[in-house]
């Protein structure tokens, strides 16, 4: 990871944070809302951020990215912050994984159609549409 430059006390500003981590201002912001990041203030009240920020940032992404909504996020970047078990946030965990599991078989499926598509496409004349986009074997 890059390490920060710049900011008194070796801290950053939004504009920096969100350069170094590909997220917009704004997203920063709201990440801030949502209780997931806490920067500090200056004097001023303009947000600077620590470099375990850039960290933070990455993990919040990945767990967006994973399909968490906000409120998940905030739980276990809790239990991040203050290690300890939660048996409530590890059920949560387990359904959101179910979930997501789901999730990835339906788009496997989606994405067999597809190839039956794109070998119609490809070579139209020795092949009929069938009734089914059903995979064959």
């Amino acid at each position: 990871m890059t390490a920060f430059t710049s900011g008194k006390g070796g801290g950053v500003r939004i504009g920096e944070l969100a350069a170094k981590t590909g997220v917009t201002p704004r997203a920063l912001r709201y990440y801030e809302e949502m209780g997931l990041l806490r920067p500090d203030r200056t004097t001023s009240g303009q947000r600077v951020y620590g470099a375990a920020a850039l960290e933070r940032v990455g993990l919040i992404r990945e767990l967006y990215a994973a399909g968490l909504g906000s409120g998940m996020i905030s739980a276990l970047l809790d239990v991040v912050d203050n290690p300890r078990a939660d048996p409530d946030l590890l059920m949560s965990l387990v359904v959101e994984r179910e979930r997501l599991a789901e999730r990835i078989s339906s788009l496997r499926d989606a994405a067999s159609r597809l190839d039956v598509l794109i070998r119609l496409v490809e070579h139209p004349e020795t092949q009929s549409c069938p009734a089914s986009l059903a995979v064959r074997s």
